[in-house]
């Protein structure tokens, strides 16, 4: 069903039916007709955008019973029924069990249409709530997720609940390590279609003899060596989300191919003349700028433009220095989890040398560090690998404040006065220094 609100029309009569749509359609309220309940049931899903209108009377399924399949599906969704004279009563009662309202035959389309449209405002009302509704809690669930209280941490969350619930597609932009994946399951699980697959794809890890077969599909004896038919990555993606990592390795005929699917909503396997129609979210991830591989045709710039209708950049780990102590106690607990060991007293030196290290390999690299820590081993191999020298000393101080100012206020829950406590500081020196570092 389509995202705008529509009203839906059971009657089995068809020139009443005619007559309603018509009226509709001079306001420019868009509708469809069926004529029994049981066709109105295949129409209405979770994501119906609209109203139902319906006879009670009707072959089968009776107006009332249908009223009562609609409410189990959605208790918000109006509900209008047409009655005859002598079904008012019966009306009534209906509206006792969550009927919105009804039309009494023979009625004018004015009378229809005033209905209908109060209807659809409720409707777009309840719709609009409950959009507030899951952002919010989508908003709390990704503090759980992604983790980080540096600022771009907190515009990339809101980003991402913001365009979660909708089917635009997605380039996610970071250096290897960085997360891209995790934010593409974000993406998929706070959406509509988290109750269909997340298939993800890694690019870089196909040979090219592979690729098409594996993410378009083939049938039975297509090429030497294909016994069976075989379902590729998009098909099995369908209602669902398609994850690329690392899409600037997409051979250029292929991106021509995938570029026909985004724009066609369509695909055949190899080997077959079928064309499949499928629905799914593309979630693309890069550690390249696609921009710059177009300008020297190294990636279609068509297939970017059609990417990249969102962007998502994730900051290396360099960037957000104030976020390492909060996600390396994070990973240093789920390490101490899986490995059956009691979580390690992370100590300033540690914390100065993870603050220092310029951290090439990204989140990965510090998850990776952690787990060494919870086994009891150094943080790093080596002395030499802590990379005292990638700040400045003054810049190296001010990362180590800001670690241990934000864990103190992370461990008292905001409270200045226990948080100075805790540090042994004056609330007014804590308070100048949580002003001085945005905390």
């Amino acid at each position: 069903m389509s995202d705008r609100l529509t009203v839906l029309i059971v009657e089995d009569d068809p020139h009443v039916l005619l007559g309603c749509q018509q009226a509709l359609a001079l306001e420019d309220i868009p509708s469809i007709g069926v004529s029994s309940a049981e066709e109105a049931l295949a129409q209405v899903d979770a994501d119906f955008a609209g109203i139902v209108v319906s006879d009670i009377r009707l072959p089968g399924l009776d107006g009332l019973a249908l009223l009562t399949r609609l409410k189990q599906r959605d208790a918000s969704l109006p509900v209008v029924l047409i009655t005859g004279h002598g079904d008012i009563g019966m009306a009534v009662s209906a509206m006792r069990d969550g009927a919105y309202d009804f039309v009494e035959k023979p009625f004018s389309p004015e009378r229809l249409v005033d209905v209908a449209r109060r209807a659809l405002e409720q409707r777009s009302l309840a719709r609009e709530v409950s959009a507030l509704r899951r952002q919010l809690a989508g908003r709390q669930a990704l503090e759980q997720r992604i983790i980080g209280r540096s600022p771009a941490m907190q515009q990339l969350r809101e980003l991402i609940a913001n365009v979660a619930d909708t089917n635009a597609n997605v380039l996610i932009e970071g250096e290897t390590g960085t997360g891209k994946e995790l934010i593409a399951r974000c993406l998929h699980d706070f959406s509509r279609r988290q109750h269909k697959q997340f298939v993800a794809l890694n690019c870089g890890g196909l040979p090219e003899s592979l690729f098409e077969s594996e993410i378009f599909g083939h049938e039975a004896h297509a090429f030497t060596g294909a016994g069976k038919r075989r379902i590729g990555k998009i098909e099995h993606a369908d209602g669902g989300s398609l994850f690329l990592d690392e899409i600037e390795s997409m051979p250029i005929n292929l991106q021509i191919k995938l570029l026909r699917v985004l724009q066609e909503h369509s695909l055949e396997r190899l080997g077959s003349n079928q064309s499949i129609t499928v629905d799914c979210r593309v979630i693309a991830a890069t550690k390249a700028d696609l921009g710059e591989l177009g300008k020297r045709g190294e990636f279609r710039s068509d297939l970017y433009y059609r990417l990249n209708v969102v962007t998502l950049e994730l900051p290396p780990l360099r960037e957000r220095r104030e976020d390492i102590a909060l996600l390396f106690e994070h990973f240093l607990q789920l390490a101490a989890l899986r490995f059956d060991r009691g979580v390690p007293e992370l100590d300033r030196h540690t914390l100065a040398a993870l603050t220092a290290h310029d951290w090439p390999g990204n989140v990965r690299e510090l998850r990776n560090v952690a787990e060494r820590f919870a086994l009891g081993l150094p943080v790093f191999k080596k002395s030499g690998q802590t990379d005292s020298n990638a700040l400045g000393f003054n810049e190296a101080v001010e990362a180590f404040e800001r670690n241990l100012l934000g864990a103190a206020l992370e461990r008292h829950a905001g409270n200045l006065s226990q948080a100075a406590q805790a540090l042994g500081l004056a609330k007014t020196t804590l308070f100048d220094k949580v002003k001085k570092y945005g905390l």
